[in-house]
């Protein structure tokens, strides 16, 4: 059932269920109408029309309708006094202004839900403009490769949390970071915000990959308030398909889908988040990998490896990966999407969850 919206703002939609017990209180309705109108002028089931309204109201953003609604009860109501014709004028009366009052207060109700959601829309409206600005869409195409992103949030009504991605094209070759900061709401946001920052600045300035994540440790560590930590991937991509230099930052590893097979790239051997280098006073190791064409690789958060199923198994990432199309990243990231979400069912995603794909072309 869809009904009028506040302008700008997407259709009312109720689900299934709701419209199926709305449609069952109407037929009470009209049941007791009926009823009343067999029953005799000595009875009167008159008062019952007061929930039109409310009904009404449950199915709109627009005062209009339970006003409307309220009418046609009121005139029912008039229609019921003509047959009831045994009954004190005070049943009458009383009547009338039960399904006033009713209407009256249905339509206030109406405005004020109206009201809420309209402020509700615009909050997230500007979260998906600050999402743009943090998260900046790439380019399907950069050089030999394809790309393609997806952020989920696990709360319904959120647009932007702690996951962060970004790549950058650079003299060096391609620059891709993704990562996911500890915690969540807005302190997160924040952390992910001076990431990234950093992240662009110096992805121009810094050819070593491994100097690259210290700056970003260090500039974590540096924070008024040093207590947030994140872990992170990144990716270094040559110009002329040199081999891919990776830094693992405490994440979990890429996945390389390479002629239907998949492998994870470990590490040479662990390295603390982002933030907490100071701790081993160590460096950030670096992988090498020669990509082949048709390679993909998948970078992705723990929101999706952590995705509960059926008795809280976890969603098996690395099995699943093989069996999914081989199209474009971009059919391939909204085909895991939509596993996952088979996979986790009605519960749905318990953290945000960010997945960045790239496949090296022919």
């Amino acid at each position: 059932m869809r009904a009028d919206r506040p302008d700008g703002m997407p259709p009312l939609h109720l689900p299934r269920h709701t419209r199926l017990l709305l449609f069952c209180a109407f037929l009470l309705l009209v049941a007791a109408v009926v009823a009343d109108l067999v029953t005799g002028p000595g009875t009167t089931l008159s008062p019952v029309l007061a929930v039109a309204p409310v009904l009404a109201g449950a199915t709109t953003r627009s005062a209009r309708v339970p006003l409307a609604a309220g009418g046609l009860a009121v005139l029912a109501v008039g229609l019921l006094e003509t047959t009831n014709t045994e009954l004190p004028t005070e049943v009458h009366v009383t009547a009338l202004i039960t399904v006033l009052a009713a209407t009256l207060a249905s339509a206030a109700n109406v405005v004020l839900v109206a009201a809420r959601e309209r402020e509700l829309f615009q909050v997230r409206t500007v979260a998906e403009a600050a999402q743009r600005a943090l998260l900046r869409p790439p380019p399907e195409r950069i050089g030999p490769l394809r790309v393609a992103v997806r952020y989920v949030a696990a709360a319904a009504e959120a647009r932007i949390g702690g996951d962060l991605y970004a790549v950058v094209e650079t003299r060096f070759g391609v620059r891709i970071l993704l990562g996911d900061v500890q915690g969540h709401g807005l302190p997160a946001v924040e952390t992910a915000a001076d990431v990234l920052g950093v992240f662009r600045e110096a992805a121009r300035t810094e050819p070593d990959p491994g100097r690259l994540a210290q700056r970003l440790d260090a500039a974590l560590t540096a924070r008024p308030n040093a207590d947030r930590f994140a872990t992170a991937l990144l990716l270094d991509v040559p110009p002329d398909r040199g081999p891919v230099r990776v830094v693992n930052c405490g994440h979990p590893p890429p996945l390389l889908r390479r002629s239907g097979r998949v492998s994870e790239l470990e590490p040479p051997f662990p390295a603390p988040p982002l933030g907490l280098l100071g701790l081993t006073d160590d460096q950030y190791p670096t992988r090498h990998f020669d990509p082949q064409p048709g390679d993909l690789l998948l970078l992705h958060t723990d929101g999706v490896t952590e995705a509960r199923g059926a008795g809280g198994v976890f969603y098996p990432l690395e099995e699943r990966l093989p069996g999914l199309p081989a199209g474009s990243p971009a059919d391939l990231l909204d085909a895991l999407l939509a596993d996952v979400g088979e996979w986790v069912g009605a519960v749905g995603l318990t953290d945000d969850a960010a997945l960045l794909a790239i496949r090296w072309e022919p």
